[in-house]
């Protein structure tokens, strides 16, 4: 798939966009690509891009996250420099949270992002995500988000999994479900994800991706 200067990942709960989020910036990593992180899920405590601080180091990303992630405080602080992380170059991935909070948290930011020259932002769908199993039902959770940024969504990723059970047929059984998706949210897909051994030959846009974010119970 392309790369764009920034890239703003959404969807609901449960879709996969950390996970997501994590393969593209380890991806750019080993490009060579200076890349930057931005973990703006400020609800959900159990998959956060914040948890990979280490391994992103390791790699050479820089990592931004609120400033009361992980702890047992309220209120995060998002004094995150996003115009100076811009102007330093190199890509930005910016991870939101999947509900009404995490899309005003980015709206915070949508001037910012908005004058981007280069900005792609991704809705991230999983067809086997319980309150999204219907294309209709993705695009209108899509909607709210935009609604609650102010920002307009530029293409679909389809990240159908049933986790460590997927399979090439797993992914094959989703993607009458993605492309209604990107048909009624009058979107390109722009990606098809799975881990190497269940892609399947007919995937469109296929983006091999490595399971970095496991259930809780793995």
């Amino acid at each position: 798939m392309e790369h764009a200067r920034l890239t703003v990942i959404t969807g609901h709960y449960g879709a996969g966009k950390t996970n997501f989020a994590v393969n593209l910036a380890l991806d750019a990593a080993e490009r060579g690509e200076k890349c930057t992180v931005i973990d703006l899920d400020i609800v959900n405590p159990y998959f956060r891009t914040a948890d990979f601080e280490k391994p992103f180091a390791q790699k050479g990303i820089d990592l931004y996250a609120p400033v009361y992630a992980n702890s047992n405080l309220d209120i995060p602080s998002l004094n995150i420099p996003l115009e100076s992380i811009l102007a330093a170059g190199g890509r930005v991935i910016i991870d939101v949270g999947g509900d009404d909070e995490g899309a005003k948290a980015l709206g915070r930011f949508a001037p910012v992002i908005t004058a981007c020259e280069s900005t792609d932002m991704l809705y991230v769908i999983n067809r086997y995500r319980y309150l999204t199993k219907e294309p209709a039902e993705a695009v209108q959770v899509m909607r709210e988000i935009e609604y609650s940024c102010g920002l307009a969504h530029t293409g679909i990723v389809n990240n159908s999994s049933l986790g460590a059970e997927t399979t090439a047929d797993t992914v094959l059984a989703s993607l009458p479900f993605a492309e209604e998706t990107a048909r009624l949210a009058g979107l390109p897909l722009r990606a098809t994800c799975a881990v190497a051994d269940a892609m399947p030959d007919e995937a469109p846009e296929p983006y091999t991706i490595r399971r970095c974010v496991k259930n809780l119970w793995e």
